[in-house]
């Protein structure tokens, strides 16, 4: 049996988000051992020197922008670092599940943010969605209940930091190749976390954690390549819903590695959040990507 394009753009995708949330889970299995910056910083060095070789073998190792590009870029890195550490803050405090189904609602801020700041059309139905969406966040942030996880407001914060993130890049010409960005941006987050790891308590690493960091920067490429082939061999509109594959992974991986199992609220609120972006991804596939 051949498999559609979009099949194996959807297989490509689920690739993608199993390969972030590998990573995802690798780094908190050290978070106990090894500070935050710390773990940015070793990651980092091994994820630069990957995704530069990837970059030099596609041919994607140029850098002369526009000014223009320039800007966007330069915000781009800012909100991607500090997304980083927001969310890593969180989900070395909460369970991993958790941090992941929060993320999700990116999706919706972007496409709600798009429509306030880059003119996109969004109707009636998608507003609804992104508000439905939302209420599902606070079933899992629960700011009002007695398990409120302080945390929880990083994951949050994080998504904001996503959301400009999207905003900047949806605003990069097309001539600019995704693989330089994603060398600047590696390149960015390291020396942040060698900065952060410079100015606060650090410990010796062994060997395990440099195995276990150096798995999570491999996990972490597979993450990035798998999701370049998806947009490349697939329908934006048909693949895009497989982002939402990551809390699977999420859950599962939660649960065999931390032995975490989320309660209704959890389940209700992440289920609420999926169904809501993928029906936003629905009306923008309708409406010819309004």
């Amino acid at each position: 049996m051949t498999l559609t394009d979009n099949a194996k753009g959807a297989l490509w995708m689920s690739a993608s988000m199993a390969g972030f949330v590998v990573n995802d889970a690798l780094m908190k299995t050290v978070s106990d051992d090894v500070p935050l910056f710390q773990i940015i910083f070793i990651r980092g060095l091994f994820a630069s020197v990957l995704i530069i070789l990837f970059a030099w073998a596609r041919g994607a190792l140029r850098f002369g922008f526009a000014a223009r590009d320039r800007k966007l870029i330069g915000w781009r890195l800012v909100s991607e670092v500090l997304s980083t550490v927001l969310f890593l803050t969180a989900l070395f405090n909460m369970p991993l599940a958790n941090a992941v189904a929060i993320i999700q609602a990116a999706t919706l801020s972007v496409a709600l943010c798009a429509a306030w700041f880059l003119g996109e059309q969004v109707g009636w139905r998608r507003y609804t969605a992104i508000v439905i969406g939302f209420a599902g966040v606070l079933l899992i942030v629960r700011p009002l209940g007695a398990d409120f996880n302080i945390y929880a407001l990083a994951a949050l914060a994080a998504v904001a930091s996503i959301t400009l993130r999207d905003l900047m890049t949806r605003q990069i010409s097309r001539s600019v190749p995704g693989l330089a960005v994603t060398v600047l941006t590696s390149l960015t987050i390291t020396t942040m976390g060698g900065i952060g790891t410079a100015f606060s308590d650090s410990v010796p690493v062994t060997w395990e954690h440099v195995a276990v960091l150096g798995g999570g920067s491999m996990f972490l490429l597979v993450g990035y390549y798998a999701g370049v082939e998806a947009m490349r061999v697939g329908e934006i509109g048909s693949v895009s819903p497989f982002r939402y594959s990551n809390l699977v992974w999420a859950i599962v991986l939660g649960f065999a590695i931390f032995g975490e199992i989320p309660d209704l609220l959890t389940w209700i609120g992440a289920a609420i959040i999926v169904l809501s972006g993928l029906y936003t991804l629905h009306r923008q596939r309708v409406r010819g990507g309004a």
